[in-house]
């Protein structure tokens, strides 16, 4: 018989998020991926405890949306390099692990596992290179932004570029909320 986990509270979220500092990289449009001229793709380690009482993906749903940050999914990640030119997304790995190709072709290869969280800008190519069988993402978004999931040379170069210029930056960071990092370095002052 499956054992019944738990979607945590408020209070039980708040016990499981850890103070991490995300590892920020920034990639170049390599002519084919745009990527996003401005804002670092942000790759946290284990920020989120994922206790067996509680469902894993429902803790980075909950957290997720408690930073405004909607229209939450529970899948994979796909095994084609894909980007969004209008939204943000972050993916909450709830099991198993991936090793995913980040920027492009050009761009960096990142293992990642269950608890980690990667905030991608809109325009960041992406791509699964391989999983675990178990593997459980959570991807989401900021604020009722519109949803595209072009690959390269579905959608005109310089448009892409452009509608990424316009998406809004996320009003908090998915995991810490309003003072979290992503505020700091997703400025565009600095």
């Amino acid at each position: 018989m499956a054992k019944i986990q738990e979607r945590p509270g408020k209070k039980a979220l708040a016990a499981l998020v850890r103070t991490r500092k995300p590892r920020a990289l920034l990639f170049k449009d390599d002519g084919e991926t745009p990527n996003n001229p401005k804002l670092p793709l942000l790759f946290y380690r284990g920020p989120v405890a994922l206790p067996d009482k509680y469902d894993p993906a429902a803790v980075f749903e909950n957290l997720f949306l408690a930073h405004g940050w909607r229209m939450a999914w529970r899948d994979s990640i796909y095994d084609f390099l894909h980007f969004h030119t209008r939204t943000h997304e972050v993916l909450g790995i709830a099991r198993g692990d991936a090793r995913v190709e980040f920027g492009g072709r050009k761009g960096k290869l990142l293992y990642v596992k269950a608890g980690d969280v990667v905030v991608l800008p809109a325009g960041t190519g992406h791509k699964r290179l391989s999983k675990s069988r178990d593997l459980l993402v959570v991807g989401a978004y900021p604020g009722k932004g519109a949803y595209d999931e072009p690959k390269p040379g579905d959608v005109d170069h310089d448009t892409a570029k452009a509608r990424i210029a316009k998406v809004k930056m996320p009003a908090q960071d998915p995991i810490y909320g309003k003072n979290g990092p992503l505020k700091r370095l997703w400025n565009p002052s600095t």
